[in-house]
This record gives structure tokens, sequence and C-alpha cells, in this order.
């Protein structure tokens, strides 16, 4: 029987909820540490400023542990035949981020891909908006032009980055008035490096509802219009909530 493991933090940056990680975040995290292609599964919210131990035992899933309970667990994935919409203009993202909800109403204002409340160049502030173009269906978009932050020293951003920000995208589609959801499940494929500083376009789209879960797919675009990486979600609404309604 052979392991491998190592042990993480994730800093508070990078929350998604206050006092928790960003699910895109800590799955690309897991991701980094597989090696291949993974779906990460969350099962409780990660905690910020706490080690968190990645284990693997032989071919097994891959668990994130915080103090011995499982928090997140990988096992091998694909997003499949996840078919992207074509890219939107740059012009066209920044004409949808404008009508973004969570401008007026958000759950977590401090996320680190969608909070509102983080300045430049702390927060990837993506802010997915309708796309006014009836052709476009229930497309949101937005744009985003990745920082020197992101950047590991060799002016590409990071793959945990592109987790992220393939994230939030999904949530806006399939929550457009912003209510609260968890994110179940992340798969996520990078596909074309992403440099520091392009002019990005990030979209997400709904791929079915059934009771408390919904499906959304999200796909990141560079300048030049080609396709970067693209994701599956699954998001969970809390069941008091969906009781409510």
């Amino acid at each position: 029987m052979t392991d491998k493991n190592t042990t993480i933090c994730i800093d508070r940056r990078f929350c998604g909820p206050q006092t928790s990680a960003n699910g895109g975040y800590i799955c690309g995290l897991v991701a980094k540490f597989a090696q291949r292609p993974v779906t990460v599964r969350l099962l409780a919210p990660p905690p910020l400023d706490a080690p968190l131990d990645l284990v693997q035992v032989d071919e097994g899933p891959i668990e994130v542990r915080h103090d011995g309970q499982v928090v997140a667990q990988a096992r091998p994935g694909h997003v499949g035949d996840l078919e992207p919409p074509p890219a939107p203009t740059h012009e066209a993202a920044l004409e949808a981020a404008q009508h973004f909800a969570g401008f007026r109403q958000h759950p977590a204002p401090t996320c680190f891909v969608c909070g509102p409340h983080r300045p430049r160049d702390d927060g990837l502030r993506i802010f997915p908006g309708r796309i006014s173009d009836p052709g476009a269906g229930d497309v949101v978009a937005a744009p985003w032009m990745p920082d020197s932050s992101l950047d590991p020293g060799d002016g590409i951003v990071a793959p945990e980055f592109i987790w992220a920000a393939l994230d939030c995208p999904g949530y806006v589609a399939v929550a457009p008035d912003m209510r609260a959801m968890l994110l179940g499940e992340l798969t996520a494929s990078v596909e074309r490096p992403v440099r520091i500083g392009d002019a990005c376009v990030v979209v997400g789209w709904g791929l079915g509802s059934s009771g408390r879960k919904h499906v959304a797919g999200t796909a990141l675009y560079d300048s030049q219009g080609r396709l970067c990486g693209r994701a599956r979600a699954t998001w969970i609404e809390p069941r008091a909530q969906a009781e409510r309604a």
C-alpha cells in the first residue's frame, strides 16, 4: 500500500463565504495535487487559515481532511461532452456585467471570485450578468483580466485560479436572484494557458435542475475568443430555503 499526502492552508484572501474557502479555488488546489482530471465534491465548508491534509491511499479517492473530518473528496472525472456557447465579445460581456444582480444583493459580498466588495488586484471581480442579445439564451457573461498576483512566476495564470474563475458564473446562471446556494461538486478542464493581463471573458449557463440540485456549465475564453477552460458544477440550494420557496 502506498500513499501520498501534503498539507495546505487556505489564506483568508481566498474566501467564498466570509469564513470558508471559495469552492472553485480549493477544488483547483485538489486538482493540482491529483495531477489528473478529477471531480471534486465538497462535503463541508473548507476552513480558512487552518491546516488541511490532502491524502490519497493507493489509487483511491483524494481526501481533504481538517482535524480528522473529511471536508472534500476527489475522484477521477471529466467534463465529458460539455459544449460551451460561442464566445461573446468583450464589449457584450462588459455590458452584461453592468446587470450583475450581486451589486444589489449578494449572499457573500466578499467572495474572492464574484464579491463586489473586493478591491481590484485582490478579488477576481468577475460579475456575470445576463447577455442582452436574445439569441444568447440564458447565458451570463463577464469580462475578466487576471492580475499579476495570480502569476506563479511564468506570466501564466495558476490553474487553481482558472478553477476559481469557472466557479461563480455557474452559480449566477442558476441563481439569477442571488439566492444562497452551496457548491456541491465541480469538474473542470483547463485546455489552454491564460496569460496575465489578457482581456478574457467568462460565461455560465444552466444545464438543468431537479429539486434542490442545479447543474451549470461555465467556460473561459481568452482575448482571441479561444476556449481556455470549461467546467460542470452542481449547486445545492439549502433545504430550509427551498422549503420556504
